[in-house]
């Protein structure tokens, strides 16, 4: 019953964002999940009041999958289109000279 309380009037949404990725030098999207309260639940009482909190709680556990899911497959797709888009800097080539021989003793 705790649990229903602390949902009441909850959902959760997908969001996407503009993150920057400095190895690839581009602007990338990424989805986050995000909760929203739609409203609250204020006066009821007695049964009806928990069968309201009791759907509220099924309500937002099932936007938390359904928008879950959508987060997930939203940041696969992102993934490959930042592959695409990637514009990564070449390493520097070791420096594979010896060092200069020490001068010779008088």
């Amino acid at each position: 019953m705790l649990s229903c309380l602390l949902l009441q009037g909850c959902i959760f949404v997908p969001r996407t964002t503009l993150v920057y990725d400095e190895d690839c030098q581009i602007e990338a999207r990424e989805m986050v999940l995000e909760m929203q309260q739609v409203g609250a639940f204020v006066g009821c009482r007695g049964d009806g009041c928990a069968a309201i909190l009791a759907g509220a709680g099924v309500v937002a556990a099932a936007s938390a999958v359904v928008s879950g899911s959508i987060v997930i497959a939203g940041n696969i797709v992102y993934w490959f289109e930042k592959q695409g888009a990637c514009h990564r800097l070449p390493e520097p080539e070791p420096d594979n000279r010896l060092p200069p021989a020490p001068p010779p003793p008088d």
